[in-house]
């Protein structure tokens, strides 16, 4: 597929009504005058709409419009792990009237892609970090583990006799486990579901022996009893699994993954209105209602610099690349 730029031809506007797949987020009828934005601006969301993600992101934008001054129309661009939300991205004019909100799959994409339809480390300006979420390890209530060191200790003993399931080839849930592999010299056999609820659905029906899943969707069913939670994948425990141990606490020093999200612009993009974008997602991201929404919710509130996101999307990317590259991850096309 050859990629075609149309960023210097008009592309339509198009906001959909809220049942249609879209929000107009309310803003305030004063505008500034004379600079940006004198318009609304519109922000693609790689998800469908509905989602918990779609949900806080339509609440997120809400408090940044009333900073902008201008409405943020919500348009949902589900598919591919983000990345025809990054192709419609590529389409805009660098003008800041069209941003997205991306995931970390999108800057594996040209890692795994048999073909890359873009290179996110040069295809986008970075507008701000905004919020991640933690993943957990967790296994079925009967399982003879009680901690993640019993597991590791098992699978060594047991090479190839553990599957594990993950939401689909090169998904976050995947990588993890295979950076998990390479750290603690285990084999697990990979099972790939179509998406993360059938993934954790495997491990509840015993098809799976463990799995990775987002800690705001596995608490509920650690709380019912129905799994057990060894450790969460970071250097800080959950707010919603505060008696389960980190993967540091664990024994797993490096095996911290989370699934971060961040607001990217067209490449190009005057540093100016980057700077007016950011200024608006940084105080609502401060919002002490908008910090304890997002925790309620298993989400955890970030900010910062387009620099600093830069500098950590390529930390990542460089961290990633490895990982996929010695397990042969290749994404299914």
């Amino acid at each position: 597929m050859t990629r075609t730029n149309h960023r210097d031809a008009g592309v339509p506007r198009r906001a959909a009504l809220l049942g249609l797949g879209g929000a107009l987020l309310a803003a305030p009828a004063v505008r500034a005058q004379g600079r940006f934005p004198d318009k609304p601006v519109r922000l693609l969301v790689p998800w469908a709409a509905g989602g918990t993600t779609d949900i806080q992101l339509r609440a997120l934008g809400d408090q940044a419009a009333r900073r902008l001054g201008q409405p943020i129309i919500v348009e949902n661009k589900p598919g591919a792990g983000g990345v025809l939300a990054a192709q419609q991205l590529l389409q805009e004019k660098p003008d800041g009237y069209v941003v997205a909100q991306m995931p970390i799959s999108v800057f594996r994409h040209p890692q795994m892609a048999s073909r890359a339809l873009f290179n996110p480390l040069e295809d986008f300006t970075y507008v701000i970090h905004l919020t991640g979420y933690l993943f957990g390890i967790v296994v079925k209530a009967d399982a003879p583990w009680q901690t993640l060191g019993q597991f590791l200790d098992y699978a060594k003993a047991n090479p190839g006799k553990v599957n594990y399931g993950s939401p689909g080839n090169g998904s976050g849930p995947h990588i993890a486990v295979e950076l998990l592999k390479s750290l603690a010299g285990i084999d697990v056999v990979h099972v790939p579901y179509k998406g993360a609820g059938p993934a954790l659905t495997g491990l509840l029906g015993g098809e799976v022996g463990m799995t990775v899943v987002a800690a705001a969707a596995g608490a509920p069913h650690v709380q019912s009893g129905k799994v057990k939670a060894l450790a969460v994948l970071s250097n800080e425990r959950a707010a919603n699994l505060p008696g389960v141990p980190t993967s540091k606490e664990a024994g797993v020093d490096a095996w911290q993954v989370a699934l971060w999200w961040g607001i990217l612009a067209p490449a190009g993009t005057p540093k100016e209105i980057v700077g007016r974008l950011n200024a608006a997602w940084v105080k609502t991201a401060a919002l002490p209602e908008t910090i304890e929404k997002m925790k309620a919710a298993g989400f955890e509130p970030m900010s910062g610099t387009p620099e600093q996101l830069n500098a950590f999307i390529n930390s990542e990317t460089a961290r990633w690349a490895k990982v996929i590259k010695d397990a042969n991850i290749v994404m299914v096309e």
